[in-house]
Order: C-alpha cells, then structure tokens, then sequence
C-alpha cells in the first residue's frame, strides 16, 4: 500500500513540475499534497488504510477526503477551513455551531427545512437541521442525544446547511454535470496554437508570399522596391512568429526573399538562383493562377473567410456569457438555447459576428450538463457509459428513499441527505469489511423512526429498482455493473422489502481470498434461473449439485488451489465468482423481474456488436490484457442473454454472428472466431474438453496466468482468418 502511494506521489509530483497547462499544474500540485498527507498519515499512525474508520479518533461517520484507490488521507471532508457561509454567521466554526443552538439559530434552520431552500455537499451539513426538525417536532430527548453525539465534532467539521434559493428542482431531472461545471470547463479553453499557426499563414504569410512572388514575375525589381519590400518581411518576421516555413531555405517563400536579398543588394542572381526563382514562379502560377487574377481572388476569398471563422476558444467565451446567467448549481434544461448562434447584442461584445454558429466541440461540453430524466439524456447520448448512469441514479434513488417520511420538510431533508451521502468516496477496505452505509450517520439514525414504510413506499421503490435495471441492461448490455450502481439498486431492494444479493466488483491487487456470504447467495439465484441453460453449459456450472464451500469452488475453478498469489490469480479466482453469480444479471433477472424492452435477441446483438469492437482494439495496443477483459466480460453477457432468449433461440442468433463476423477485419476474426465456435458447439449440445471443442472452439475467459490465447497466432489457436 505504501508502494501505490509513493507512485501515486511521484506521478503527481512530476505532472505539477513539467505539465505545459497552467491549470494541471495546478491540480497536481493539490495531488502532491494530498498523498503526502496520506503517507504522513501512515507512517505517524494517524491513518489506517484498509479500515472503515480511517482516521484516528474520528468515528466512522466522519466522511474523510479519500484520495485514488480509496486511501484516507486524514483530513475530514466536513472539516478544513470556514465555507463562506459559515464565515457569514461566525469567526470559528464552535461559534457557527452555537449561533445554531439559539433560538434565533433555530428559527432560521426551521425557515430552510419549510422552504427547501439549502443545499448539501456533504452529509454532515443535515446534522443541525435534523436537530432543529426533531426539536420542532418535540422530540427533545433524541435531538440532545445527537448533539452529544456530535457536539465533540463541533469546532472542526461543518454541520451546517449553505442556504440556496435554486436548489429546488423537480427529482425526475437529473443531470451529468451542471451549468456551473461545464462553464468552468468552457472558460479554461485557450487558443490551439495549430489553428492559430494557420490563420496567421493566411491572413498574413500566403498574402506577402503573393506580393513577393509578383515582384519577380518579369523583370527583375529594382534595388528600391527589393529593399522595400525586405524591409516589409523583416517588420511582419517580427510581429507574426507562429509561422515558420518562410525561414527553412528550400521553402518557395524562402527561396524568393534569397532572390530578394541579392537584388537589394544590388548582385545579379547566380544562374542556379535564378533557375530556382523561375520554377517557383511557374509552379505557383500554374497551381494557383498569376496574383490578381480572378481564380487567384477565388482562392484567396475562400481562405481569407475560413481564417476570418472566430476561434473556438474566442466562441467559448460567448456560451460561458450564456451559461453565467443560468443556475450554477443545476443541470441545463434547454441546451439548444445555449448553443444558438451568436446574437447581435453578443457581437460586439465578444467582437464576433453575428450569426457565427457555435462550433460541435463546444456543444459537445454544453450537452454534459443537459437535465432531463434517465431516458431523455440516454437517448440523447448524454450518458455513454454504465459509470456515468451511476453517477445519475442517486438523484432518483434519494426521493424513493425518503418516500417513506410524511413530513414534507423531513422528506426534502432526507432525500437531499441521501445525495450528499452518496458523493462520499469509497475506502479501501480488508478483511470483508463494508462501506459505511447511511442508517450508520447519526442524524439518519435519530430521524429513522418517523419513517413509515407501506406497501405503496415498497412499491414504488421496487417500481424504480426495476426501471433502473432495465435502463442498465437496456442502455449498456455488455458491460459489467458499475459498483456504484450495485450499491443504489442494493439501497432501492432494500427500500422495497426485498433481500437479495448484490456482488460487487473486487479489486485483484488486494483480494484476501475469500468472498463475503452474499457471493454464495447470489451464485445459489442463479442456479434457479439458469440450471442446465447454455450458461451453465459453456462455463461447465453443475448449479443442480448446490453452491457449496465457495471460496474453495471459485479457487478450483481457477486452477488456484495452490495457494501461491498474483494478481493475475487472484483475478481468475474472482472471474470464477462472477461467473458463478452471473454478477448480477441473474438477480435483475430472476428476482427484480428486468425485461429488456426489445427482448433478449436486442441485448444479445448489441453485446456480440460490443465484443467486436473490442477485439478491434486489441491489435498493436501495448497494454491489450485490460481490453481482453473487457471482451470477456461481454462474451459472458453474451452468453447469458442467449440462455434466456427462447423466441429466436441461441443457435440462430448464432449464425447471425458468423455471418456478422465474416465482414469483420482480419485481426477481429482471428480473436473471435475461436470464441463463437465454442460457444456454438456448446449451443448444439456440445461440452468443451478442457476449454477447447474438436472444431477449433475456445471458452472465453478474461483472466489467466499464461499468455491469453487471443494474443496467440490463428494457428495456434485454432482460428483461420
């Protein structure tokens, strides 16, 4: 662990030194810091990575700064410096607490928990106000228990809420970034200096190289005019220095302004300068046209309006003017309004005519904080991964969690809170230990009993774990469920009265060996939905013997019972679990009842579709072992779709992917190939003899610790291309 943070210091270090970006240098240098803290913490005993409590002498409800691969870098996220609207109370945060406490306090926190108007970046920011609702409420006796409970905290972390007046919003809507974030993005835009190299070459060099060229088309200029127009480069030389072609000699401009010198000079040119002279002017001519003449104009019109185009860093400008009227805090609603054209009132401003359009690349930034519900934003391309989808279901899942709470005020607290507690970063932790989960906050746990959960809270929270999984499945069908998504549809079925067992990825560089009881329950899930289906079939599942002792099933499974550890053989041990658990699927499936819209022959093509495209990326890449994951991941999807499809039936889709696979490239074909032919064998009843088929097939596995046989020659895999 040590070692990570060192490379991760070292990483960082070198980035704030040599970055050319101001800005990165910037951050780097908040990086350095924050792993020095981290290593400082270490080594003093200050912070115990691995722990759920990571900070000594802070509960584990103290949210900490978490820096990459979950490492705790001692400080607490709540704490540091006063926010600005701490400072607007009081000069301490003690003081900030107990201005809270009186009754003026109190009715300012009452007046935010009736009107909404608050926001929370972190969890520890609803602490007062559930104070204040519980005293309201007449509850007097669990408010002071959780003061006591908080009260130690008092002068270092903020348990305040920052008044807001725009953070109401409709919960439906959610956002990837908000309007605040992507202006900030757009406002550190600066000039690309290849596109700037050539507007300077048109507007200034391909002009002069016209006024040069046409003073050696016919006689030769005389000293006067010759000196002239030296005298005319060596002034634009120094103004305009992108460029440099005019200086590399064998260059036509360059050659002309040698011809120049020696006329200025009043030397007659050497007959193999003047041959040089005499075939840049011909070629030029007769590529171009003579200067002055109508298809030289043409040409010269055409590129002076292509350099005349406002820079993009120039038009970013203009939408971040747009974006700064528009709530900071909140998503985009109408995009398209903020990428209109530019207006006559903006033209003068920003000196860029009116009517510019605003160029794809800034739109592109603009559209990451477009605010609509889940379906809107997918269908809009907004979210291009299951990670990002992640991001987004906190913001649905807090309002069917607080559902359960009567009290407007109490319900608009708690979903706010369940939103701050999610942009809580996970830790690092060993030994099977979990994250800390929202009931574990104090003010959560003093709040709990005023929730009423019935049928019609079970419901629709069982309504919203089923639309998000479909959403999922729909949405990226061949990628793995992001751990952070594993954890809201946990939160939801949780929510509405159901148990089931949601697995989470594991990391392969600190996997102990062994997997908490949820794997066994979830591998046990899938055996119900998937006994002697393809599934099982292909990756050699006896699901009717029972799912017994499974660390020890998933380590022979592996080939890994030798006890010797890797990283490589840890990850094959956890492939195995997934595998066994289906990761998931099986319980969206089986037990949430997801259905993909299209049936199952829709997921099944788009996750073949998925599995080639990877594959075309494995071909010269110098670290290829990630991608071949990746593959594999999608090959299991694949694989468990085909067994619950039965309207199309597996075989034939398969011979659509043959037929699919035939007008791949040759590189593609050769990877996967192996891979459909085992899997077919297997759908017309075959088994692998080891992880091969007669017929050249090949079970699709991710991990190993050989080399991967799709890093291999077709011969030696079986493949023909």
């Amino acid at each position: 662990m040590e070692g990570y943070s060192q490379a991760q210091l070292a990483s960082a270090f070198v980035t704030a030194l040599t970055h050319e970006d101001a800005a990165t240098r910037t951050r780097a240098e908040g990086r350095v810091q924050r792993w020095l803290q981290v290593l400082q913490g270490m080594k003093s005993g200050t912070v115990t990575i691995g722990s759920r409590t990571p900070m000594a002498g802070r509960p584990a409800w103290v949210t900490p700064q978490v820096v990459r691969g979950g490492f705790a870098t001692g400080t607490a996220a709540a704490g540091g410096p006063l926010r600005p609207h701490e400072a607007a109370v009081a000069g301490s945060r003690g003081a900030v607490f107990a201005h809270y406490l009186t009754n003026a306090g109190q009715a300012e926190l009452r007046a935010l928990l009736d009107s909404g108007d608050y926001r929370l970046e972190l969890p520890e920011q609803a602490a007062l106000l559930a104070v204040a609702w519980l005293l309201r409420a007449g509850d007097r006796d669990r408010a002071l228990s959780l003061l006591d409970e908080i009260g130690s905290h008092a002068g270092e972390l903020c348990f305040t809420p920052m008044p807001d007046p725009a953070s109401r919003q409709d919960p439906s809507v959610v956002w990837r970034a908000s309007a605040g974030e992507v202006g900030a993005v757009l406002a550190d835009r600066r000039e690309n200096d290849r596109v700037e190299t050539m507007r300077e070459a048109l507007t200034v060099w391909n002009p002069f190289a016209d006024e040069v060229l046409t003073l050696w088309l016919g006689d030769d200029p005389t000293r006067e005019r010759a000196t002239a127009m030296l005298d005319r480069y060596s002034a634009l030389a120094a103004t305009h220095t992108r460029c440099g072609k005019h200086r590399r000699p064998k260059e036509n401009l360059a050659i002309l302004l040698a011809a120049t010198r020696e006329a200025a000079a009043g030397r007659d040119l050497t007959p193999r300068l003047r041959g040089m002279v005499r075939h840049v002017a011909e070629s030029r001519v007769a590529r171009r046209g003579r200067p002055g003449s109508a298809e030289h104009a043409a040409l010269r019109l055409v590129q002076a309006r292509e350099a005349a185009v406002p820079a993009h860093h120039v038009l970013a400008r203009v939408v971040v003017g747009r974006l700064a009227a528009l709530d900071q805090e909140a998503g985009i609603r109408d995009v398209r309004a903020v990428c209109v054209p530019v207006r006559e009132d903006e033209a003068g401003v920003y000196e860029v005519p009116a009517g510019t359009p605003i160029p794809a690349p800034i739109e592109r930034v603009v559209r990451r904080a477009m605010a609509g519900a889940v379906p809107e934003l997918l269908e809009a391309g907004v979210v291009p991964s299951a990670e990002v989808l992640a991001e987004l279901v906190p913001q649905i899942a807090a309002e069917t969690g607080a559902a359960a709470y009567p009290d407007p005020a109490l319900r608009m607290l708690m979903a706010a809170t369940y939103r701050a507690f999610r942009n809580r970063r996970s830790l690092l932790l060993t030994g099977l230990q979990h994250q800390v989960r929202l009931t574990e906050l104090p003010w959560v746990r003093a709040l709990r009993p005023y929730r009423e959960v019935g049928d019609d809270t079970r419901r629709e929270a069982y309504a919203t774990l089923r639309r998000l999984g479909e959403l999922a499945l729909d949405g990226f069908p061949g990628t793995l469920l992001p751990s952070p998504l594993v954890r809201e549809l946990g939160a939801l079925s949780r929510e509405a009265g159901e148990d089931l067992p949601w697995v989470e990825e594991l990391a392969a560089d600190i996997f102990e060996g062994r997997f908490s009881p949820k794997f066994a329950r979830a591998a046990d899930l899938a055996g119900e939905l998937l006994a002697d289906s393809l599934y099982a079939r292909y990756y050699d599942i006896d699901y009717g013997a029972g799912i017994a002792a499974f660390d020890a099933l998933c380590k022979v499974r592996a080939n890994a019972s030798d006890g010797r550890w890797s990283v490589a053989a840890n990850g094959m041990v956890i492939e195995q679990a997934q595998i066994l658990t289906t990761h998931n699927l099986a319980t969206l499936v089986h037990a949430v009842g997801v259905t993909p819209a299209g049936g199952w022959a829709a997921p099944a093509r788009r996750t073949f579709a998925l599995a080639l495209r990877l594959a075309g990326r494995i071909e010269g890449n110098p670290r290829p072992l990630s991608t071949i994951k990746d593959v594999a991941y999608a090959w299991r999807h694949l694989t468990f779709y085909l067994s619950i499809e039965d309207a199309v039936g597996p075989r034939r889709l398969i011979d659509d992917f043959h037929t699919e696979l035939a007008a791949a490239p040759a590189p593609v074909r050769d990877r996967i190939r192996p891979a459909l032919v085992g899997l077919g064998h297997v759908a017309a009843g075959g088994r692998f003899d080891g992880d091969r088929t007669p017929a050249g097939g090949r079970r699709l596995l991710g991990w190993t610790t050989v080399e991967h046989w799709m890093l291999q020659s077709p011969t030696r895999t079986g493949g023909t291309s």
